[in-house]
């Protein structure tokens, strides 16, 4: 039989006291230690998130620039007004919450389809309006009623406006709500993650596209205490936003306006350029569409109406619109001749109102021809033979080198996003242009067309304008830009778009002079002359008459052909003669010949801007039934086209 043992109990218990001594001292220490991690090491990290729990960032966004003309005429501007807005996570039902809401605000049919296109595009977004621009009265009702709208709330926004309407549109443009595409730029973008904070819309076209980063201003936040219900208690700290800067134009809105009018329901474009530095006094593109429409949502009807109008008004034709040039296209023909020594300003011959080359006839505008034509006849009266000849004798190598500088076929630089190139035609050109083996080279026959502005060539109107500006400033190249000057909103400093000159062509000023002379001769004795009459002041011109389809060999009969294959009528000018101030192109879409249709709009925008007159009703030009039934000789004429 064992007997206890006393002393190995003892110890027994004494070990086992000290053990679990060491553990409570070790669970002790560890508790302590993670208190000091705690409360010392990552005092900083807690605290932060203590106070983001109690402290709300509130971004602040800020007041869009606004744009004016170079007169502080207002063409793009805020406004302030209440807005009823849905947060679709939040709403159970969006039918049934909506038809609800309309028992108490009206919401038009306009309003739901607005809001469904709104709630297509913009999935992610926390709340989208349904109706926008609420009066006081509506204001009070919503809020006497809101307890039965969870998740729709009456929120103040700041409204961009565009009191012109249509007028300048394309080159104003609009903004519009960020939609996915918008803000997946802005999120990979760190320098605009942050500053577009709290704002719901951004530039989408024009100007407004093209500026955005100076229009759009720079966030401002408030620091606000919120309670466990996230209710805002008081606020602990504002930053203020920086307002976006604003935009001066070059453009004058009276002018702008009046060009427009003076295209009455007609499609086509207009471009009007200070010479002497580049400023863009118009850029008209008819039809135009209301930017307005846009700013909220455009609603799908609306929108089906101008992306499906096949007078596409959404197109700004003024950039992006490539036209045959028509005789538009001699002056430089004549001017490159000139420089290249290939002509004399007194060599002529007899036109026999046709030319031939390797059995096929091109005919002249006039039946049996211009008589006697030098250099200044074949300009003051656009004899088409003169440049047939000319463009072969020249070669398309010559022309297409003389003609780039120009501006030809390049971009031209404007501050407008989605410019257009055109063609300038060359063999390189049309090597690449074609897949056909057989098209990709150059045919002696493509060249006679190239010198009256037909055949492959195709230009903007913005093109023509700045060649007419550079020929009339005697070689010296402005880049043409449409913001005048960019004022800061915070400091007030201007700072201007330097009109520096950014290049020259080296020409004989007695060859551009001569040309300069000649295109007077238009106006004066011309096909110009009728538009120009008694006009109070010495301008130069050119008409053009440009095909749109080929006649392959038969005769133009502007009766018989559908009113979209009706030619084109285009007039480039420049005033005054001496030191011209004004340079412009315009074309007129399939209305005809360019003296009848076209003159007679830059006669009303020379008048206004060399005299300040304004026509007393800016009568549209009218469309007869054949425009070449018209009494001037030069047009009760065949087509110009190849005989095949």
């Amino acid at each position: 039989m064992e007997l206890r043992n006393d002393q190995r109990e003892r110890n027994h218990f004494h070990w086992r006291l000290v053990t679990a001594l060491g553990i409570v001292l070790l669970a002790m220490c560890v508790l302590l230690g993670r208190f000091f991690y705690l409360q010392v090491i990552q005092h900083e990290l807690y605290q932060t998130r203590a106070e983001d729990n109690r402290i709300k960032p509130m971004p602040i966004p800020p007041s869009r620039g606004i744009i004016t003309d170079r007169n502080g005429v207002e063409l793009a501007r805020n406004y302030s007004a209440y807005t009823l807005e849905i947060t679709p996570s939040k709403v159970s039902n969006l039918d049934k919450a909506i038809d609800d809401l309309a028992s108490v605000v009206e919401i038009t049919p306009k309003d739901r389809r607005r809001f469904k296109k709104l709630l297509d595009e913009s999935k992610n977004f926390e709340s989208l309006p349904i109706k926008n621009r609420l009066t006081d009265e509506e204001v009070a009702k919503f809020a006497a009623q809101s307890f039965r709208f969870p998740g729709i709330e009456v929120k103040a926004r700041l409204f961009r406006q565009y009191p012109g309407g249509e007028s300048a549109s394309h080159l104003i443009g609009y903004i519009g709500r960020i939609n996915d595409a918008d803000k997946k730029r802005i999120d990979e973008d760190e320098t605009l993650k942050d500053n577009y904070k709290g704002t719901d819309h951004i530039g989408k076209f024009g100007i407004e596209l093209q500026y955005e980063e100076a229009l759009h201003g720079k966030t401002g936040f408030e620091m606000v205490e919120v309670d466990v219900g996230n209710r805002a208690v008081r606020s602990l700290r504002k930053v203020k936003a920086v307002s976006g800067n604003k935009l001066v134009l070059t453009i004058d809105a009276k002018l702008q306006q009046l060009a427009e009018a003076a295209f009455g329901d007609h499609r086509g474009a207009l471009v009007a350029i200070d010479p002497s530095n580049g400023d863009v006094l118009a850029l008209v593109s008819r039809p135009g569409f209301d930017p307005n429409l846009f700013v909220d949502g455009i609603d799908p009807i609306s929108w089906r109406e101008l992306n499906d109008s096949a007078d596409r008004p959404l197109n700004n034709r003024a950039i992006q619109g490539t036209y045959a040039p028509g005789s538009t296209f001699k002056p430089f023909m004549a001017l490159a001749a000139l420089e290249t020594g290939k002509r004399t300003a007194q060599f002529g011959f007899n036109d026999p109102g046709f030319f031939v080359f390797a059995n096929h006839t091109w005919r002249d505008d006039k039946k049996g021809g211009h008589g006697w034509v030098d250099m200044k006849t074949s300009i003051v009266h656009s004899c088409d033979t003169y440049y047939y000849q000319l463009a072969m004798d020249m070669g398309i190598d010559n022309i297409a080198r003389f003609m780039a500088p120009f501006g030809f076929g390049q971009k031209s630089g404007v501050d407008l996003p989605g410019e257009k190139k055109g063609v300038l035609p060359s063999p390189e050109w049309k090597a690449k242009a074609f897949r056909d083996p057989r098209q990709k080279k150059w045919f002696g026959g493509d060249t006679p067309n190239i010198g009256i502005g037909q055949g492959f060539n195709t230009y903007t109107p913005i093109q023509l304008a700045q060649a007419m500006a550079i020929l009339s400033n005697n070689g010296l190249i402005f880049r043409p830009h449409l913001v005048k000057y960019i004022e800061d909103a915070a400091s007030g400093k201007r700072n201007y778009v330097a009109p520096q000159p950014v290049g020259k062509i080296e020409l004989k000023q007695s060859n551009v002079d001569f040309i300069k002379d000649s295109m007077v001769g238009v106006n004066v004795a011309g096909t110009g002359a009728r538009a120009f009459a008694n006009a109070g002041y010495v301008s130069g011109g050119k008409t053009g008459t440009a095909q749109v389809f080929s006649l392959k060999g038969e005769k133009y009969n502007a009766s018989k052909v559908a009113a979209h294959l009706k030619d084109n009528a285009w007039f480039i000018a420049f005033a005054p003669a001496d030191k011209p101030k004004i340079a412009l192109a315009l074309i007129v879409e399939n209305v005809g010949f360019g003296a009848e249709f076209a003159a007679p709009i830059a006669r009303r925008v020379l008048d206004y801007w060399m005299l300040g007159k304004l026509p007393a009703e800016p009568a549209p030009i009218e469309t007869p039934a054949n425009p070449y039934d018209a009494s001037d000789p030069d047009t009760a004429t065949p087509h110009p086209e190849q005989d095949q």
